[in-house]
């Protein structure tokens, strides 16, 4: 997010007389200034007004978002759309002040005379529409409402989630376990992921999946529950209770971690990791509030599927039918567990729509058992 205001002329506060920016940049229009015939003392006396309610709006709009580097990167600066230029120029001089490499300017509509000077000022211009005759940026829209500053807040706070990889110390391991952790700004719950055999943390799936859950409110932790040394070691890959143990220390770091504590837990498996998800649900330390199976074997967790008390959503393809057969058998062992059949789907549902239709029914599982469950009498800290 890049804060500029315009600075208005005083008799037609729309039109620009210029713009200032965070770190003292300041654009001026100089055909505004001299037909509105601003003084150089009255241009000041509207800089000093719009650095002002700048500094209020950062103050409003940006808690707890700091900025993200721009540094040797490509800054795509999007704008509503563009009359004189001012407050885009403002936006652009900006990115280049926080180092970026390059600068791309992309707005839907603009004044030919504005998009022919900012494409000096930009590495490019991407503009939908320059209508002529050309009055306002208004005039190509349907509906030109203000945003208000809490929708601002609320989109702001939805895409505030950054992944971070990260590196997990687990008790045996000579190397820490690589993941991917992603927690929206006010979570409801956490979601630790386990692969099956031939996966990673990188499955497109998995990720698939996650991103649904984190639009709901949900952090997500991909991880790989073998480190590189391991991952060729056949014997492991499909050691039950060995990859339990792993997730459930991986889970207990991710519950240390700032923003995490006390918030409540669920574990996604597919495949073998489903097996593993359901053991470490045994796991007293954890508490774990739901667990839901992709295409999963939970058959491979053999006794330890009575002691699941975790409700369990089993996820299984229709046409994937000796996996069906193994989730129906297993099923009737959880004290807790649901069977739901994707209709058409095979074992890796890449039937068009079906794992869409698997993200859909793990999110809504997850949120009636993390977001709406018992768990939630501790506020999180961090």
């Amino acid at each position: 997010m890049i804060l500029v205001r315009k600075l208005g002329v005083p008799t037609q506060p729309e039109l620009a007389a210029g713009a200032v920016g965070e770190d003292g940049v300041l654009v001026v229009n100089p055909e505004v200034v001299a037909g509105a015939g601003l003084t150089r003392d009255s241009l000041r006396v509207l800089e000093e007004h719009g650095r002002a309610e700048l500094d209020e709006r950062v103050r409003r709009l940006r808690p707890g978002h700091p900025r993200r580097s721009l540094l040797d990167r490509v800054a795509v600066v999007v704008d509503d759309g563009v009359a004189t230029g001012a407050t885009a120029r403002a936006a652009c001089q900006v990115a280049r002040a926080h180092g970026a490499r390059a600068v791309v300017l992309a707005v839907p509509v603009a004044s030919r005379q504005a998009a022919a000077v900012l494409a000096r000022d930009v590495d490019d211009l991407v503009c939908l529409d320059q209508p002529s005759p050309f009055w306002a940026v208004g005039q190509v829209y349907g509906d030109f409402g203000q945003v208000s500053d809490e929708e601002v807040l609320s989109l702001l706070d939805r895409a505030a989630w950054a992944a971070s990889d990260v590196l997990i110390p687990v008790p045996g391991a000579a190397r820490p376990l690589e993941g991917i952790l992603d927690v929206p700004a006010r979570p409801v719950g956490l979601v630790a992921f386990a692969h099956g055999s031939g996966s990673s943390r990188l499955s497109p799936r998995n990720r698939l999946v996650a991103r649904v859950l984190r639009e709901a409110g949900l952090g997500t932790l991909l991880l790989d529950l073998l480190t590189g040394d391991e991952d060729g070691d056949r014997d492991l890959v499909f050691d039950i209770e060995f990859l339990a143990g792993r997730l459930a220390a991986a889970c207990q770091w991710l519950q240390r971690q700032p923003g995490c504590r006390a918030l409540p837990l669920g574990l996604f498996g597919a495949s073998t990791g489903a097996a593993a998800a359901l053991c470490a649900a045994t796991d007293p330390r954890l508490r774990v509030a739901a667990v839901v199976s992709r295409g999963g074997r939970p058959d491979l967790a053999g006794a330890r599927l009575s002691g699941v008390r975790a409700p369990t959503l089993l996820l299984v393809g229709g046409r994937d039918e000796l996996v069906l057969q193994l989730n129906r058998q297993a099923g009737q062992q959880l004290p807790h567990a649901s069977l739901v059949v994707v209709p058409g789907a095979t074992h890796l549902f890449e039937e068009p729509g079906t794992l869409e239709r698997v993200a859909d029914l793990a999110r809504d599982f997850f949120l009636e058992h993390l977001a709406h469950g018992p768990h939630l009498a501790a506020s999180p800290t961090g």
